[in-house]
């Protein structure tokens, strides 16, 4: 590789043109290819498998207008007025307008809704009152009737007091033996009694068809009533659900997809979100926001941080290297990789989904070691220069050694960005490769554009000084003379103390990575000024914060519900619902056609990306199988037991964080066995891989620890513009790996090759560290200061995910470079001494010979040494500046 290299310089510092030339249509065909291509990009996150993914496809094929995303649009008028009348008809025309755009299924009128809820209530009140009243009724029927039954009872006793009297005149009549005498006028009373008792028994069958009457009125009123008491429970467990502010001078209106909400292309959000503002606009007197489920804002490539960290990467090459052309050059390399990386990939955004923070995240990265991979070789080749190298020669070596180890360097990067494929989650198996494809355009870029450049710059990569240094030297015909200061080991009791307060110090700092709690932020952390936050504050104020993120639950009940038993059962399982902890409100959200299954929309008592919120989202889908006993109207029953599923954006948001923890033990595992074999191969030695591993862990979870106090506990919020502590980024753990890794692994060749060279020249092993220490801590402190100003330039981006991300790849760099690399590993290779080069015989014989820094280059060619011209190629004549 090392060969390959060089003859590869040697090409490019003769071919210049050429060279810039294929970068310039490279960069040209990366720019159509982005015109052409480039579709929207999103903030939303999915992963196929997830519980809620799997409660929407069963909503998408049972209760389709339930399974749509849902929009929030809030609306407040300008003074904190209440709305007129003119105001919500006018509102409610634009909101209607808005369905008529393609993938919108419906806008509710939070007005109408309103108005519709509180003729409901009146319409139960009403009936309430009817229900009162028809009970009073029956009251008095009842009374009426037992009047009417005392009054029969009596007139009946009467009839049988004088059957009594009758049949003592009777029994008289015929003791006296005149009872034939008697018998006509008995046989008549005897006639009236039984007429009397005639007509009693008729009258006590009409009382008796008036009280059977008055029980069915009283069963029918107690059915109704069953019926508007459900209806009055259902009503207050979802009181909590308003679309209208108590002062009315806030309302949220809901826009329902015809799609899931992270199927909405937006195309189609950008003109819901027109639409609606020039609606509103004409109102007058009313201003409107967007929820982040809307309104997804695209975060600025550049800004005001990412400037400002680049100006600190260019102050320092130019402290370094000492020419402001030198310093340029790093930087335009750079940006030739960054630009042809970035258009490629949002080449491809109209055919793959690809989320916003896809393409930063490669800029990122580009930038970052696009500049230390040219300054790498530029900083070989200015050494070379001033060891009396001619231009293009040292051009070719500087490519064929330090390039070398851009190449394999970058390869680690590469490797460990691919490897984010193995988490079985695509859209961060696509960011890994976005990534992995910046920094492999970056190593590219690195080993034939900065060659070229070199060449066509000559001497001018050296300052005036330097080169007068050269040309003094060159007229006494006398090589300019190395510094040669002696390096000396460090002292055993220093080691020590350098090992036990450097982790020690990353042991504090990653702490409060112990307390990570994961998600996707929501539109509290959007920036201050933004829509997205504005909607999420208005509804926290006015509504409360539940409501930015409802929950919608899931029941696919034993027996089909049917017309009698639908209200029961919702009620049945809306008690059960409103029950847990953190439930706010409850409210019946469809039923199936089948009756099989029903839906509700149940309100947290927080935020979407709180910890209640979250353990609400355990606790329902917990309840499976919950318990149904209803008697409906009739005979008609609902008995057994029922499945919950939770679905909507905040379950979502949690399954996908929960699917990323699981995976994170799986690629921590693969990212350390690759680092431990690569630096096996590398350095050749066992206990110096695993240091530089173990190294890495350290530097890892102290980057978390950090990202945690800032961004989860809030401290120095003020300092990090952090407004509003939360949850974080729930793949920014898993990304940190990869990335971490690459760049860490960066500074262990650096350093670590240098002390290997060292030790393989016969330097004993402690004095071999403090020379592979003190030959690279000046690249490798540059290196890491520029990674860590274009990391931190990101700390203070518009995309709250953006922030997160630079700050932990900042602070990652910062810990690993100056803590675990330069302060930790020598001193614990001091302390192993001769064993930290231990390798069994027969490792060493399988293990293949990598010569990272081109060692062996250096030994076939012999102008390596003594700087005379090569005899290989044709000796060409120098550059001007080089004369």
């Amino acid at each position: 590789m090392a060969e390959l290299l060089y003859r590869l310089g040697r090409f490019a510092s003769r071919r210049v043109k050429t060279v810039v030339a294929a970068w310039v249509a490279v960069l040209a065909i990366a720019g159509v290819g982005y015109a052409v291509g480039a579709g929207t990009l999103s903030d939303s996150f999915s992963i196929p498998g997830t519980p809620t993914q799997e409660v929407t496809d069963q909503l998408a094929d049972e209760l389709p207008e339930a399974a749509g995303g849902a929009g929030t649009v809030v609306l407040s008028t300008d003074d904190g007025s209440e709305f007129t009348a003119d105001q919500e008809k006018a509102l409610g025309e634009v909101l209607a307008g808005a369905t008529g755009i393609d993938g919108v299924e419906d806008a509710v009128d939070p007005f109408t809704t309103e108005a519709d809820r509180q003729e409901q209530a009146d319409q139960l009140a009403d009936g309430e009152k009817q229900i009162a009243d028809g009970r009073d009724r029956l009251a008095d029927g009842r009374d009426q009737l037992e009047a009417g039954q005392q009054q029969l009872d009596a007139a009946r006793a009467e009839v049988e007091a004088g059957q009594a009297q009758l049949d003592d005149a009777r029994a008289q009549a015929e003791a006296a033996g005149q009872a034939e005498l008697a018998a006509p006028q008995l046989d008549a009373q005897q006639e009236q009694l039984d007429a009397g008792l005639a007509e009693l028994d008729a009258q006590q069958d009409t009382l008796d068809e008036k009280t059977a009457e008055l029980a069915d009125g009283a069963a029918e009123l107690d059915e109704q009533a069953t019926q508007l008491e459900q209806g009055r429970e259902l009503l207050d467990l979802a009181s909590g659900i308003t679309l209208v502010s108590d002062d009315g001078s806030t309302a949220v209106a809901t826009v329902m997809f015809t799609d899931d909400l992270m199927a909405v292309d937006m195309e189609t959000k950008d003109a819901v979100i027109g639409a609606i503002t020039d609606g509103v606009a004409d109102v007058g007197g009313v201003s409107v926001d967007f929820g982040s489920d809307i309104a997804q804002e695209t975060p600025s490539v550049v800004g005001p941080g990412e400037v400002v960290g680049l100006v600190v990467a260019a102050v320092v090459l130019v402290v370094m290297l000492g020419t402001f052309v030198g310093a340029g050059l790093p930087l335009l390399t750079a940006l030739v990789g960054v630009g042809v990386a970035a258009m490629g990939a949002l080449a491809f955004s109209g055919v793959v989904q690809m989320s916003s923070v896809t393409p930063v995240l490669g800029l990122m990265l580009g930038l970052a070691v696009g500049i230390d991979y040219a300054l790498f070789i530029v900083n070989r080749h200015r050494q070379q220069l001033k060891d009396g190298y001619e231009v293009r020669e040292s051009v070719a070596l500087a490519n064929g050694t330090s390039g070398n180890a851009v190449v394999f360097a970058g390869a680690t990067v590469v490797i460990a960005l691919l490897a984010l494929n193995v988490t079985g989650i695509p859209f961060l198996g696509l960011m890994g490769t976005v990534g992995a494809a910046s920094v492999a355009v970056a190593v590219l870029v690195a080993v034939t554009l900065t060659p070229a450049l070199l060449s066509a710059i000559g001497m001018r990569i050296l300052s005036r000084k330097e080169r007068g240094r050269l040309g003094q030297a060159a007229a006494a015909d006398v090589r300019p003379a190395k510094r040669a200061t002696p390096v000396k080991p460090m002292r055993t009791l220093v080691a020590v103390g350098r090992v036990v307060l450097g982790v020690a110090v990353l042991g504090v700092v990653a702490i409060p990575a112990l307390d990570l709690r994961t998600n996707l932020p929501d539109g509290s952390s959007a920036p201050e000024d933004t829509t997205s936050y504005a909607a999420y504050t208005t509804v926290a104020d006015q509504f409360g914060a539940g409501v930015n993120g409802p929950l919608l639950v899931v029941a696919d009940v034993p027996d089909a519900v049917t017309p009698d038993t639908e209200v029961a059962t919702q009620l049945a399982l809306a008690k059960q619902l409103a029950a847990q902890d953190d439930v706010v409100a409850v409210a019946p959200a469809g039923t199936s056609e089948d009756g099989w299954t029903l839906a509700f929309q149940v309100v947290p008592a927080e935020g979407p990306t709180s910890a209640s919120t979250e353990q609400l989202v355990h606790t329902l889908r917990g309840l499976s199988p919950l318990a149904v006993d209803v008697q409906g109207a009739g005979d008609a029953t609902v008995t057994g037991d029922v499945q919950v599923g939770v679905a909507g954006a905040a379950s979502g948001n949690i399954d996908i964080s929960e699917k990323l923890s699981d995976a994170l033990p799986l690629y921590l595992g693969v990212v350390i066995g690759l680092s431990l074999l690569i630096l096996v191969v590398v350095f050749r030695s066992i206990l110096v891989p695993v240091i530089a591993t173990l190294g890495f862990v350290l530097s890892y979870f102290a980057a978390l620890g950090g990202v945690v106090a800032i961004y989860q506990w809030g401290w120095l919020a003020g300092v990090f513009g952090v407004h509003q502590p939360g949850p974080i980024l729930n793949f920014l753990p898993t990304i940190l790996v990869g990335i971490l890794f690459g760049l860490a692994m960066d500074y262990m060749l650096f350093l670590g090759s240098g002390m290997r060279e060292a030790y393989a020249h016969g330097a004993p092993a402690r004095l071999a560290v403090a020379q592979g220490f003190r030959a690279g801590r000046s690249v490798v402190t540059a290196a890491a200061v520029i990674m860590i100003s274009v990391f931190g330039g990101f700390v203070f981006a518009e995309d709250a995910m953006i922030r997160s991300i630079g700050f932990a790849l900042a602070f990652g760099v910062l810990v690993d470079a100056f803590v675990v690399r330069m302060l930790v590993v020598p001193a614990l290779m001091h302390l192993l001494g001769d064993a930290a080069w231990w390798l069994p015989r027969w490792l060493e014989r399988i293990l293949p010979n990598v010569d990272v820094e081109g060692a062996a280059l250096e030994r076939r060619h012999p102008h390596a040494e003594d700087g005379a011209p090569d005899a290989t190629p044709e000796p060409e004549p120098a550059p001007a500046d080089a004369r």
